[in-house]
């Protein structure tokens, strides 16, 4: 058989996007040479991969079969590619590095103070967002590596990396009415607003408990709101322990919340990126910055 890459990625870009149209410009190129690219890997096949007799492309049993084999044979071509990459390149010039706003402060000043320190001629740019961003981010290349709280799935062209895990504290102010409900029950939760996060561009966020809620794409600006009595929250532990808010905030038990409450924090980059020392040097401190913290 003699299907190549790209033939690969038109066939799986067509399944993702929904159409060949899609995919030409999700992949940048015409929808001719998309179109084309798939009749060529059928051709090879011996068989049809899509239904053309509808408005849009559906994927016969067959196709759904090679659906799931392709995505495996590119992923490990973009692993191949990525370590060609970090073979044939040096120390890096530059970096942009995404993170979640909530991540701990302390810990990452120190982790980039190191940076500083050890690679002075690097050109780092660092960008704030909220979960969702920051995988997008990396995703569309706006950014090399991201650090971010994982809750939910990410893009297949993404490998994640843990290097901790946080529990949410259930937050409310010391005037509010559940500060004197030590372990509030979900019908207790559900009488008061609560202050949900969401990522920015509203396409995500974490599923409410309480009926009455406000989506908030800040787990700093929830913080700041619960202080003044706006609602209850759930946001990672050491946020409710930060200097700012800790004397105007009471953490209240979790044990009646069905739902984990456990957080994995940690790296994500491109399936199809190079780590050159200074990325590889960064996986290393976080994972090892963590481990001496637990």
């Amino acid at each position: 058989m003699n299907w190549t890459f790209d033939q690969l990625e038109a066939f799986v870009t067509a399944v993702n996007q929904g159409s060949f149209s899609a995919a030409a410009r999700k992949i940048g190129k015409a929808q001719s040479r998309v179109s084309t690219a798939i009749t060529n890997l059928e051709a090879d096949l011996g068989f049809e991969l899509f239904d053309r007799s509808a408005r849009l492309p559906v994927l016969t049993p067959e196709g759904q079969e090679m659906y799931t084999e392709a995505q495996a044979v590119l992923a490990q071509c973009q692993r191949m590619q990525s370590r060609a990459m970090t073979v044939s390149t040096g120390e890096e010039i530059s970096l942009t590095v995404a993170m979640d706003e909530a991540v701990p402060i302390l810990s990452f000043e120190n982790f980039f103070l190191q940076i500083a320190a050890k690679y002075p001629l690097l050109k780092l740019t660092i960008i704030n967002g909220s979960q969702d961003d920051i995988a997008r981010w990396v995703s569309e290349k706006r950014a090399d590596i991201g650090i971010l709280f994982h809750i939910k799935s990410l893009p297949d062209n993404l490998e994640f990396m843990p290097i901790s895990q946080f529990y949410q504290s259930l937050i409310v102010s010391s005037e509010h009415p559940l500060a004197t409900v030590s372990a509030p029950r979900v019908s207790e939760l559900n009488r008061y607003r609560q202050l949900v996060i969401r990522e920015r561009m509203g396409e995500a966020s974490a599923k409410p408990i309480s009926s009455n809620h406000w989506y908030v794409d800040s787990y700093y600006y929830i913080t700041a709101l619960v202080t003044r009595g706006v609602g209850w929250a759930l946001v990672p532990e050491h946020l409710a322990k930060e200097e700012w808010y800790v004397d105007e905030l009471v953490e209240l038990s979790t044990e009646h919340i069905a739902d984990s409450l456990l957080v994995e924090m940690g790296v994500v980059k491109r399936r199809d990126k190079g780590s050159g020392k200074i990325m590889t040097w960064m996986y290393d401190e976080l994972s090892s910055m963590f481990k001496e913290n637990t």
